[in-house]
């Protein structure tokens, strides 16, 4: 068993894998992220990992599309700390733009701590030890745009982002209609994603939203549903080996139609009642409830988790890191417009006095 979890993680270091025709993943422990690169041989960075990653990152992206070659933007499908983990260093270094859906700012900006995450939902090691991940918001300092609202995507011409609330409030999903290719983010996802030893199979199947971290169930179903039917071809999500083809159409056509079997856990705090979130971050969350899962189960699960984590940031730590040395901002924004085409880019993120000074904007949980 030994031989066979550390042949894995050697396989894990070669982490990038092909996608779709200009796109290219890459695992980060247990959470993936996408080169997305366009017809002009421009590109975008959808996702940014986790915490000290960024130099395994940039240096994939040089190998891709040489050095002086950086991307046009990072597009963000969501906010939660395994998506974000490199977001300040790599929009520092390369000095680009970061769109992410207007709900998902309070997240990213200091206001509010997202929902806290529920490991009584059970079913396997990543949900037990839930309660020991990252919950309070990161506080970027950079250019922080809002995706246009008429769908298009900013330096992505090829491609629609779509809301796919749920797993959390301002979750998007980016859809390429030519080949119907979809990047889900975490609204529905390709491994079971409670589970640690999947982690390692890597065993292909179209799984829910993590449970552990869903905490609006009703919007996750309408999401999932709103995904299934473009029909796609391709699925690449942030957790799992992308997937196509039959399996594909089959275990999504089954996921939408029977959302509450297969993704609903059986109890947690979210079932039945969503936590309220708005422009300020969360309103209102429902009462905590017992945890039943013996301790014994998250240890085992941090155990195999903490095993891939350790051989991957040895490897970063050898390879060293790229400076966290923040570049000086322009004053204007450069990208107001992208020639050949109707796109209108989102607004420049400006926390005004009057909003972070809000009484109720904060929530950051013990």
């Amino acid at each position: 068993m030994q031989d066979q979890i550390q042949q894995v993680l050697q396989q894990k270091q070669q982490s990038t894998f092909p996608v779709a025709p200009g796109i290219m993943g890459m695992e980060i422990v247990f959470v993936n992220l996408y080169f997305v690169e366009n017809p002009d041989g421009s590109w975008v960075l959808v996702d940014a990992g986790l915490y000290a990653s960024a130099d395994r990152i940039r240096k994939a992206a040089e190998e891709k599309f040489g050095k002086s070659n950086p991307p046009k933007a990072i597009l963000l499908t969501h906010g939660h700390f395994d998506h974000v983990g490199a977001l300040q260093t790599l929009a520092d270094y390369w000095n680009v733009p970061v769109f992410t859906h207007p709900l998902e700012l309070p997240y990213l900006t200091g206001l509010s701590s997202y929902p806290p995450p529920d490991s009584s939902v059970g079913g396997g090691g990543m949900a037990y030890m839930s309660f020991m991940y990252p919950k309070k918001p990161i506080t970027f300092h950079g250019r922080l745009e809002t995706l246009p609202p008429d769908g298009s995507v900013p330096f992505a011409p090829e491609w629609k982002w779509l809301e796919t609330p749920g797993h959390s409030p301002g979750h998007v999903s980016f859809f390429r209609e030519r080949d119907r290719v979809l990047l889900v983010g975490d609204a529905f996802v390709t491994r079971k994603p409670e589970s640690a030893m999947a982690v390692l199979t890597q065993k292909k199947e179209v799984c829910g939203p993590p449970a552990y971290f869903t905490p609006d169930w009703d919007a996750a179903r309408a999401s999932v549903q709103k995904l299934a039917g473009l029909r796609p071809l391709v699925a690449a999500s942030g957790h799992g080996l992308p997937m196509q083809g039959e399996q594909l159409e089959r275990e999504l056509s089954d996921l939408a139609r029977l959302f509450d079997q297969l993704a609903v856990p059986s109890q947690g705090r979210y079932v039945g009642n969503p936590a309220i979130t708005d422009e300020r971050g969360v309103v209102e969350l429902p009462p905590t409830v017992k945890n039943t899962v013996p301790k014994v189960l998250a240890t085992a699960g941090l155990v195999a988790l903490a095993g891939m984590a350790a051989y991957s940031l040895a490897k970063n730590r050898r390879n060293g890191r790229v400076s966290r040395q923040r570049k000086r901002w322009p004053a204007q924004p450069h990208f107001q417009h992208q020639p050949g085409t109707n796109a209108t880019v989102g607004h420049l993120y400006h926390p005004s006095a009057s909003y972070l000074d809000m009484p109720d904007a904060t929530n950051n949980y013990p």
